[in-house]
This record gives C-alpha cells, structure tokens and sequence, in this order.
C-alpha cells in the first residue's frame, strides 16, 4: 500500500497503535535493492507494523550533486517493500515535506558531521537530519533501522536521538554486498562495466586493513598509508578519503584502542562511492 500524504498516513498509523501495534520505520531514498529489503525484513521480525518511506530528499544534495538524475521506480520499490514485510510505503513529494514556506532545520555540529563526507558535502548532513527528524516526527515509530554502509550518517541520527531525547531505538544494521564484496548501493547503477569491476577494491582494501590491525598493526597512518596503496591499484580510482575515527564519536585518534570506523570515499567516473569497515579489539 502506497500512502502519499502526512495525513493518511497518521490516520492509518492512529489505528495500528489503537490496537496496540509496535511500529517500526525503514527511511529510504527508493530505487530499493537488497541492503534496503534486508532492514524491511528485520523491521518486520522486531515489529507489528512496517513504514518504508521512499523520498529522494532535495536538502540533503548539493547544487551540482544528482538529485535530478537520482534513481526512481515507486512501482518497483513498493512490490519489492511489500515482499520483504512492509505494511506502507510512504511516497510524499517534496510539497508534503517541506510545505511552502517551511524554514526549520535540525542540525547536528561538531566534529561528528564536519569529516569524512562533510567535509565535501558541508551541506549534507543537515538536510539528512532535519528529514530523518521530520519522518520520525509523521512516523513516531518505536525502532528505526538503518544501514551500516552510512556509518558517519548512523552516528550522527543516534546522536540526534540521544540529544533531542527522541524515544525512539535507532538499530544500525551489518552492509549487504554484491557476490564480490561491493557494498550494494543504487548509485552502483550508474558505474560502467569497468567502473564496476575496479570499484570492487573498495571492500578488498579495508579488508586487508582489518587484516592488518587484527595482527597486531594499530597506528592508524599506516593503516590508512596501507588502505590507500590498495585503492590506488585500481586506475580509475579517484580517492575523497581514507580515514579512521573512533565510532561512534568520530573523534581523531593515532592509534586504534577501542572500536574504530575505517571509512573511504572514492569516485569512478562520475560515481562517488563509499564503504568501512569496524576495527575493534
């Protein structure tokens, strides 16, 4: 069931907690692949009733990004939500969102949201979290489900929850990859096939730093000098970062004492693409 207003969606959700259903919420921008259904399927073992929202948020792009040519298939996303567990598909426009005139935003600072992608999208985060805080506040869902492979975006939501003392648990789920360790995304589908195949070493080149920390190697330079020396193998690799952080907090470290975030963001072509990976002792 595709419901596309605040309205009927809060009426719908009303009954639903009426009858003393748990509610649980998966955000997406659609174009859904099996990263999306596998947090619709663990919403739907932990909850009674599933949200799936499929909104392509315009905040959260720059002006030279590509919203316009961001993948959509509304007919597509909903048979694929409904197969994995979804009860609604919430497919606002951007009208509904952001009705005229609307200038709230909800924004988290620090250091959290001002590396890794924030650093080259300044922007970015405060359009993700002022969304994700007007979908929690239409939704009121019990549990929301995110993935892994939004490792910097995770952190900052929990920390918004944790700040806003928003009642809702924030469940950060494993990445989903492709048979040869891509970590699945809908911008893959903008890679040619040579771009696809070198984009791979993504997930080659953090494994081989896990593998080199789990021997012992905790001097984060000369993990990230090891991390990148891999990508760069790949010829059409164009490297925006390889860094570690401590996770959650995103705080700068030497060296890996606790749980760590390794993360990269690489263009091939036009196609930027992240991935990470947790380090922990």
């Amino acid at each position: 069931m595709i419901i596309t207003t605040v309205k009927e969606l809060r009426e719908y959700l009303g009954a639903q907690r009426t009858s003393g259903k748990s509610i649980g919420f998966v955000p997406t921008m659609g174009f859904l692949h099996e990263g999306h259904l596998s947090l619709i399927r663990r919403a739907k073992a932990e909850n009674d009733t599933v949200v799936v929202s499929d909104f392509v948020n315009p905040t959260q792009f720059a002006p030279n990004e590509d919203f316009e040519s961001y993948p959509r298939n509304i007919e597509r996303d909903e048979q694929l939500a409904t197969g994995a567990g979804a009860d609604v598909v919430f497919y606002p426009s951007a009208e509904e969102i952001y009705p005229r005139g609307s200038s709230t935003f909800v924004e988290v600072a620090g250091d959290i949201t001002r590396v890794l992608c924030g650093a080259s999208r300044p922007a970015h985060f405060k359009g993700v979290t002022t969304v994700v805080a007007i979908l929690f506040n239409i939704v009121q869902p019990r549990r929301a489900y995110f993935g892994q492979k939004d490792a910097q975006q995770a952190a900052i939501l929990i920390k918004m929850v944790a700040d806003l003392y928003m009642d809702i648990e924030l469940i950060v789920c494993p990445i989903v990859r492709e048979e040869d360790g891509l970590a699945m995304s809908s911008r893959n589908t903008y890679l040619s096939a040579t771009e696809r195949a070198q984009a791979v070493i993504l997930n080659k080149a953090l494994r081989e730093g896990q593998a080199a920390f789990e021997k012992g190697e905790d001097n984060v330079e000369k993990l990230i000098r090891q991390i990148t020396g891999k990508i760069n193998e790949a010829p059409l690799a164009c490297i925006d970062y390889v860094s570690i952080y401590a996770y959650p907090s995103l705080k700068t470290i030497e060296t890996v004492s606790d749980k760590a975030l390794a993360a990269v963001a690489v263009r091939f072509g036009k196609t930027r693409l992240i991935d990470n990976i947790i380090l922990e002792k």
